[in-house]
């Protein structure tokens, strides 16, 4: 039995649908960074952590449909790395200006960040990220859940203390990664001349 006109239309425009609503969550998540940033500093720490606990499940979400979509558009593959920048780095600088994490240590990832977000904005695919650069991403969203985690919620002092003893293997996992994108880089041979 085939299936249907309909059906057969209706699963070729579920396609598109769902990589254009992986595009708009990765939009939307772009935008959190300034709310969550202001929430932060308006002492607002419940809000805070809801934005970047909002923006990781976006982060997610916009993944999930991509691979149900057979993969995300070129345009999705360049922005979801630079929006994960945008995002993170609200925190970072928030509880560096807090003195919660040193200054060095979050300059030191906001770096390796942008360099590494560079190199693979120039990359014809966009370039996917690593094994090592996911588990870093996931460590670094931990331990920021748990950094940003409320003075008032229970467990604040447990909790933030484990946040900061993991956003050092984040930082170091970060590092890592961040070398072995530009090891990968500059071991590949240059394309023909463009001029």
């Amino acid at each position: 039995m085939t299936p249907s006109a309909s059906e057969s239309s209706g699963g070729r425009s579920a396609v598109p649908r769902a990589r254009r609503l992986a595009d708009a969550l990765t939009v939307a998540r772009a935008f959190l960074g300034l709310p969550l940033l202001l929430a932060l500093g308006a002492g607002q720490a419940g809000l805070g952590w809801a934005l970047l606990l909002l923006a990781g499940f976006s982060d997610w979400a916009d993944g999930w449909l991509a691979r149900r979509s057979g993969g995300g558009s070129v345009w999705g593959a360049r922005l979801d790395p630079l929006t994960d920048k945008i995002l993170i780095s609200a925190p970072l600088l928030w509880l560096a200006r807090e003195g919660t994490l040193p200054l060095w240590a979050v300059w030191l990832l906001l770096a390796r960040e942008l360099l590494i977000s560079g190199w693979r904005a120039g990359q014809a695919s966009g370039a996917p990220a690593s094994a090592a650069g996911k588990a870093k991403t996931v460590l670094q969203f931990t331990a920021l859940l748990l950094l940003l985690w409320p003075l008032t919620w229970p467990l604040a002092s447990g909790l933030r203390s484990l946040g900061w003893w993991l956003f050092w293997p984040s930082l170091l996992l970060a590092l890592s990664s961040g070398a072995s994108y530009l090891r990968a880089g500059l071991s590949r041979p240059a394309g023909p001349d463009r001029s």
